[in-house]
């Protein structure tokens, strides 16, 4: 097998580079270096309303005019995941060129015109550019009420000046700002043809701030005192969490645990009819293979891949690649390290299927590689199909279907089934320190609170508790128009959500193996993956109460993809959750003797 790996290793490393390769960190290709009266790139990519981040157009499907023909600029594979469509825009701003009221096009809007500007007006709309890959908004045009509730005695206005400021040290760009004219306005009240001059005022001034540190300023924001002490705030929540459920562990299972050990060693040297209670009566039972294992084993493989993603990401992260406004880089490194650690979920899912005594591992191996990608892959279906009825840019084109396509066949399901075929050919016994009986022992009644559902809610809650503040800046960043920079933080929270969420499914385990419930297996997995339905719950709260998301399109994206996310979320924390309950349980039976 050595060999055709060989080969695919060339191929996989070539595609890779292509695809993350061509996400440009300087997108037009130069250097940002200019001369007086270069043409600096300006380039209009969206517009759409400010409270539906994700329901955006381009810019051209406004009825805008432009002097000249529309260039589409080549996008690179994460920015078109991100919605961008980026073209040349109908303003001139050469470097170091000052304009005063200048012409950028004239346009005779027709009645049908006049009611579509009009309507994204009353909607709010904003639209974007990028002018030397620095970014920059402005509205379209703002309703005037005058203390009047009727809609229909609303005035309309479009802004058709915009005032450009830009700052520059030497050679380079280094920061630009637009405004609106208030003392420009189209009025589009009535429905009538209207003849627009869009004019624009161009200003230089010169900065001492250097070029290196251009996007300081977006991130800024972020780190205000105020907001920092909020993010701190936080961290010290969720530490305290940490602290008292390491000390409940500490104090009590220990010690319960350790007189557990005492109890049993004493039971061992008196009467061996002494008949046993507690865990160590199920030791014939504990280790008994679960129902469903191959799914079990690929919920573990795709949680161990969705982990080891995660990690790369806050790796990436730390180091400085996802500045603000770095388009589409997030969205291309997440579809590149999932298709590279695509071996692992299939080693983790095929190791482990074969240590259950499982012998269909090829069946187990598509369950791993569809057990995330299957759901997923329908509600992109059905989003994109939304997204093309509402002719939005979030709708992905033919062409960029077709590459994920490529990048799944020729580089995730490869290294799946290479992963799948090391992890079988590993060939290791599963490691149980008790010998399993014949038959399975009958498990006695239980109390409410001892069943799955309200074990799943008291896991769940502790590490949502640990993460629920900052749950709100990153919605508020995904979901609207916030920035997100302190991923030092967000790492910090990361880690100790994967610590409560471990040290809760073994404090949970315990006291249902104490329960003489040996069922373990799942229950492990669903309490650890539970904070994931919990992160979902948070969702709605969200959507209703802290956003002003609204329309089908919107509400479909938010909640669909946040379902794919809270899903993974729910793969990833089971994953952990079921690693340290069996790495618990095999300390605590290691540790008695067991006939």
């Amino acid at each position: 097998m050595a060999k055709p790996a060989s080969r695919l290793v060339l191929p996989t490393l070539l595609l890779v580079f292509f695809i993350y390769g061509v996400t440009p960190v300087i997108s037009d290709g130069s250097d940002h270096r200019y001369k007086v009266g270069d043409d600096v790139p300006l380039y209009a990519n969206k517009v759409g309303p400010f409270h539906n981040p994700s329901e955006t157009y381009r810019y051209f499907d406004l009825p805008f005019c432009s002097s000249a023909p529309v260039k589409e600029k080549k996008e690179a594979l994460g920015e078109v995941l991100n919605g961008d469509r980026l073209v040349s825009a109908p303003y001139k701003l050469e470097f170091l060129g000052e304009k005063n009221s200048e012409v950028a096009c004239r346009k005779r809007l027709t009645r049908e015109d006049v009611a579509k500007f009009r309507d994204v007006i009353s909607k709010d709309y904003y639209f974007q550019m990028y002018y030397d890959d620095l970014p920059i908004w402005g509205f379209l045009g703002k309703v005037v009420k005058d203390g009047k509730s009727d809609p229909s005695e609303y005035k309309y206005y479009l802004f058709n000046h915009l005032q450009f400021e830009i700052f520059y040290n030497k050679d380079r760009v280094i920061e630009i700002i637009v405004r609106t004219d208030q003392n420009f306005l189209v009025d589009l009240t009535e429905d009538k043809e209207v003849q627009v001059d869009f004019t624009y005022t161009v200003r230089w001034k010169e900065t001492e701030i250097p070029f290196e540190k251009r996007m300081e300023k977006y991130s800024l924001a972020s780190s205000m005192p105020h907001h920092l002490e909020i993010h701190w705030f936080s961290i010290i929540n969720s530490c305290v969490t940490v602290l008292l459920l390491t000390g409940f562990l500490a104090t009590i299972l220990m010690r319960v645990l350790k007189n557990d050990f005492v109890k049993y060693a004493h039971d061992e040297e008196a009467a061996d009819d002494q008949e046993e209670t507690g865990w160590k009566l199920i030791h014939g039972d504990v280790f008994r293979f679960p129902k469903h294992k191959s799914l079990l084993a690929a919920a573990i493989g795709s949680g161990t891949q969705l982990f080891t993603l995660a990690v790369f990401i806050f790796m990436l992260a730390l180091v400085g690649v996802f500045y603000p406004y770095n388009r589409g880089a997030l969205f291309t490194a997440l579809v590149v390290i999932y298709a590279l650690t695509s071996g692992i979920a299939g080693y983790t899912a095929a190791s482990f299927y074969c240590q259950l005594e499982g012998t269909n591992w090829v069946r187990n191996l598509m369950l791993t590689g569809s057990l995330f990608c299957g759901p997923l892959l329908l509600t992109f279906s059905f989003l994109n199909t939304v997204a093309i009825a509402y002719q939005a840019t979030a709708a992905l084109p033919f062409g960029t279907i077709v590459v994920i396509f490529l990048i799944w066949a020729l580089v995730t399901s490869p290294l799946l089934i290479l992963g799948g075929i090391a992890g079988k050919n590993r060939k290791s016994e599963f490691q149980a320190p008790c010998r399993t009986t014949k038959y399975p022992r009958e498990i006695p009644p239980l109390r409410w609170y001892r069943r799955t559902l309200p074990q799943m809610a008291m896991a769940g809650f502790l590490p949502f508790s640990a993460i629920y503040i900052e749950l709100y800046y990153i919605f508020a960043s995904v979901w609207g128009h916030r920035i997100y920079t302190i991923y030092s933080i967000l790492s910090i929270v990361f880690l100790i959500l994967v610590i409560v969420t471990a040290f809760i499914t073994v404090a949970l385990t315990y006291f249902q193996l104490a329960a003489e419930d040996h069922e373990w297996w799942w229950r492990s997995l669903l309490c650890g993956g539970s904070t994931g339905l919990f992160i979902y719950a948070y969702c709605l709260y969200y959507y209703y109460a802290r956003s002003d998301m609204s329309g089908f399109m919107q509400t479909s994206f938010f909640f669909g993809y946040m379902a794919c996310i809270c899903y993974g979320f729910f793969l990833m924390l089971g994953a952990i959750g079921f690693r340290a309950s069996l790495f618990f349980v095999r300390h605590i039976y290691r540790s008695i003797k067991c006939e």
